[in-house]
């Protein structure tokens, strides 16, 4: 099984690239391919890893954020995003990792890979681990901005056959992200994809409004890509500030004035605060394509490459490919 990695991709690379995935090879003995300019990544392999045994594939084009994917995709045949979906696509690679420009992720994902039979639109499903006893999958995460109805079902089946694989369990409680728990509250999507929802094998359990997302409610969180964006990016933005506090004077607070439960409470404040960080978890999946894709955090470093690397191990061994094939009847 061998991991493609987009060296080219995200505000950090290559360095922080490769420092990532020789970390990964070395946590998660998992095989690698770096995708980028073959020059500079033998360079780098060579400096960070104590026995340099990579595949470097060449890939002499990179598409920079704030390209337009479509014509960016056509634009750079060799670019690495589109030489990494293509290793997928060839199954020379089990699953490809990105951080680089999201939508061109998804353009070479929905060209290269195909959507699955009977799916609509593609999602990304991410996860979500504040809760460290109940972590929730979310999606859709930010493929799709605009959505019908239809599509929030098939989310709702993607994610739940996901979830069986992914956290274990055996019927995924799916919750419809609203703005109140009333069957009859949201708007229009939100409304008719309750009433659609309902009619489905599902274990639909109704809307959860956002601030029981994290308290175990739901394990499996249905919303508009819009929408799922926005809640990571705040909670995301949110971690990133509440690190930045604790970390003023923390050893002075925790040494000489925290005792008792009250230094217990601030470890575990601390230890939640670290889980809703984004270089915890990785990435997101991108589900309802015919082939692995991890799409990483535009500013992640080497040890959210690292993480997301073993997202796409993981999903490569859960082979959820399959498993939706074989799973739910997709609704049209």
């Amino acid at each position: 099984m061998i991991i493609a990695v987009d060296a080219n991709g995200g505000d950090y690379a290559p360095r922080e690239l490769v420092k990532g995935a020789v970390e990964a090879a070395e946590e998660y003995k998992v095989d690698i391919a770096l995708v980028g300019r073959k020059t500079i990544l033998d360079m780098l392999v060579r400096h960070y890893a104590s026995r340099p045994s990579f595949t470097i594939i060449e890939a002499s084009q990179t598409i920079e954020p704030n390209e337009h994917p479509v014509q960016a995709i056509r634009s750079k045949p060799d670019s690495s995003i589109v030489v990494g979906t293509k290793l997928v696509r060839d199954s020379i690679a089990s699953a490809f990792v990105s951080a680089g420009n999201t939508g061109a992720i998804l353009t070479a994902a929905f060209l290269n890979l195909k959507k699955m039979e009977g799916i609509q639109r593609p999602a990304l499903c991410g996860l979500i681990h504040v809760n460290a006893a109940n972590p929730v999958l979310l999606i859709d995460a930010g493929a799709n901005v605009d959505c019908q109805p239809s599509f929030l079902v098939q989310f709702a089946q993607l994610g739940t056959i996901f979830a069986k694989g992914f956290l274990g369990i055996n019927s995924p409680r799916v919750g419809l992200l609203s703005n109140g728990e009333e069957e009859i509250k949201g708007n229009l999507l939100t409304r008719d994809s309750y009433q659609l929802l309902k009619k489905t094998e599902l274990n639909f359990i109704g809307n959860v409004e956002g601030q029981e997302m994290l308290k175990g409610k739901a394990d499996v969180i249905v919303t508009d890509g819009f929408t799922g964006n926005i809640v990571l990016k705040t909670m995301e933005g949110f971690g990133d500030t509440f690190q930045n506090l604790l970390g003023v004077g923390q050893v002075f607070r925790v040494d000489h004035q925290l005792q008792g439960p009250a230094l217990a409470h601030y470890v575990e404040l601390g230890s939640t605060v670290k889980r809703m960080d984004y270089k915890e978890y990785g990435g997101a999946c991108l589900l309802g394509i015919n082939g692995n894709i991890v799409i990483a955090h535009g500013r992640s470093q080497a040890k959210a490459i690292k993480n997301a690397i073993h997202l796409a191990h993981r999903a490569a061994h859960l082979t959820p490919i399959e498993a939706i094939k074989n799973g739910y009847h997709l609704s049209n």
